[in-house]
């Protein structure tokens, strides 16, 4: 029953970004493109086709964009959503399908976008499967924008509409994440999606409350109705009581205090209740990102993805504009390390310059990337390395080699490390005579052989997102297997235990990373493994050092030799997950 103006009414669905949002409604009703259908001869085929393949550039020109901002503004994995859209341009079977009705029918190419496209999108819809029910959201939200750059009819976008309400829709597409404004988006609410829809992934990096799943919400609530969003329950509440908003006025002061607290934690000491020290460190992706690691607590860069020179950019940075960047985050971190990745182009990290030769792959993660491509233009490597060394006569700082698979290419990036290091002595420029390098274990072959690498390293970093999905052949960015990316797998447990062991035994340090480092309900593990330290994002710190200032060493020793002997990963995920909400009790 449709709620009256004054009657309270309650609905569930999935709680998909925490967090409380109480406000007037947006209801977003109808935006599909108005599609033309008419018949063509047969000798205009060909015209429509180059239509197609036109608008096809431009889409693809306009997704990358996309996926531009939201790396620059939200982070890498965010953007990441985006390859998926970009995998529906190509796909050969739906353009191929549409083409071929177009040819049949005599039809005009945007009629057969559009009916195909919409054949895909039920058909996915209809799937039992909640990864690939979500990839129906992907391409309704492609063939929108296609038909758009066919059509001429301009899109509209959250940005344009939305003023500090809460928006009820349908569904988001993942092209509406580009324009979620925190300071005017005060919540989601919608028919459709899943924790693992694309616009609530960057709805939770932004700290968007949504509600999602709730079947057909958009029907019950009125325009600029009062609605209250409960993002850690899944409840929204259409025109919320008095006593309903105190509650949730509570609620989310206890909230608020509680992240409050955390962060007074997260401004002392990185130790656990025993004295046992574990570094906390921040993973950035441009200088000014440091100033907000120290004041979250970090103890320091572990992870400076120095890529992100290379990547908004059709040209590449030159050495002076890298010792810039690379010297202005060192001397913000007062003294503290700053641990700078060598350039790990490849992958999903495409460089776009007739400087360098960078070829579409099928297979980019296991392809031309990281030290491969550096090592195979050694004048790019070289300047990058010029860059580090001269930044490092301003503070502490390491240089770590990405994707390193045996001990001859850490040989051969330490070779041109001292090659560089000499040209600098000759030409009387300073830098740290004692700089510190370490290589990423991140290729089950350098986890294997850790112990061969050793000798050519003063520490390790452990990367554990290319590394798990490796080690369990899953892609954590593809819907159909992401459910099977497992952190707990005991092949993983074990493999992050020898190459702890490894690095014991050559007296190195080793580090973390990868995604792993900044859960805090792995922590315990890692910790009793024996990582010294974790690196992870800024905002991540407070709730990682809560943990660790709260559990004893004894204890994180207690779990890794539970997990090291457990066959199980979800019986060792289950431990863990009551490990921290025991911790957080306490916090409560």
């Amino acid at each position: 029953m449709e709620p009256t103006d004054k009657q309270e009414s309650v609905f569930e669905g999935i709680a998909a970004s925490p967090g409380i949002a109480h406000g007037q409604a947006f209801l977003l009703t109808h935006r599909e493109i108005t599609v033309p259908e008419y018949s063509i001869s047969a000798d205009k085929i060909d015209a429509e086709v180059d239509r197609l393949d036109n608008a096809i550039v431009k889409t693809r020109q306009q997704i990358q964009k996309i996926q531009n901002e939201i790396r620059g503004t939200i982070g890498e994995d965010e953007a990441r959503i985006f390859d998926a859209h970009l995998l529906v341009l190509e796909d050969q079977a739906l353009i191929g399908e549409a083409i071929r009705d177009m040819q049949t029918e005599l039809s005009n190419i945007e009629s057969s976008i559009w009916k195909i496209g919409h054949r895909y999108v039920e058909a996915f819809a209809q799937i039992d499967d909640e990864y690939l029910k979500e990839r129906a959201s992907d391409i309704r939200d492609v063939m929108r924008r296609l038909l758009s750059n066919l059509t001429g009819e301009q899109l509209q976008h959250l940005g344009e509409f939305v003023n500090n309400k809460v928006l009820v829709a349908h569904d988001v597409t993942p092209s509406d994440s580009a324009s979620m404004d925190q300071a005017n988006l005060l919540g989601i609410v919608t028919d459709a999606g899943s924790k693992t829809s694309h616009a609530v992934i960057v709805a939770r990096s932004m700290n968007i409350p949504a509600v999602v799943g709730l079947g057909d919400i958009t029907s019950k609530i009125n325009q600029n109705a009062v609605i209250l969003v409960d993002g850690y329950d899944g409840k929204v509440v259409v025109n919320p009581s008095e006593a309903t908003l105190f509650r949730y006025g509570k609620l989310k002061d206890k909230k608020r205090s509680l992240e409050k607290r955390m962060i007074e934690y997260s401004k002392e000491a990185s130790a656990t209740r025993d004295g046992h020290p574990v570094k906390l460190m921040a993973n950035i992706e441009k200088a000014d990102e440091a100033e907000r690691a120290l004041e979250l607590g970090a103890d320091g860069i572990g992870l400076f993805r120095s890529e992100y020179l290379f990547m908004n950019t059709h040209k590449l940075p030159t050495e002076e504009e890298q010792f810039q960047a690379y010297r202005k985050a060192v001397e913000k971190m007062n003294g503290l390390s700053v641990t700078i990745r060598t350039l790990d182009l490849g992958g999903d990290k495409v460089f776009d310059s007739s400087e360098v030769s960078m070829y579409r792959e099928s297979n980019p993660f296991l392809g031309y990337r990281a030290v491969r491509f550096c090592l195979d233009h050694e004048n790019v490597f070289k300047a990058q390395l010029r860059a580090i060394l001269r930044a490092s006569a301003f503070g502490d700082v390491r240089i770590m080699y990405p994707m390193i698979s045996g001990a001859l290419e850490l040989s051969q990036c330490n070779a041109l490390l001292e090659t560089t290091k000499n040209e600098l002595r000759t030409e009387g420029i300073a830098f740290d005579e004692k700089i510190k390098t370490g290589a990423m274990i991140e290729i089950p072959s350098a986890a294997i052989a850790a112990d061969t690498l050793v000798e050519g390293s003063d520490f390790f970093s452990i990367g554990t997102n290319d590394l798990i999905q490796y080690l369990i052949a899953v892609d954590r960015l593809n819907d159909r297997v992401a459910h099977l990316y497992e952190p707990t797998h005991p092949a993983v447990v074990r493999t992050l235990n020898m190459i702890v062991e490894a690095a014991r035994k050559g007296k190195i340090g080793v580090s973390i990373c990868g995604e792993v480092a900044g859960d805090p309900v792995m922590v315990p593990l890692l910790v009793g493994l024996g990582m010294e330290c974790l690196s992870m994002s800024s905002t991540l710190l407070p709730n990682v050092k809560f943990v660790v200032q709260n559990m004893d060493m004894s204890e994180a020793k207690a779990i890794a030799k539970m997990a090291l002997e457990e066959t199980d990963g979800s019986v060792i995920l289950e431990h863990l997950l009551d490990f921290y909400t025991s911790r957080m009790d306490q916090l409560y």
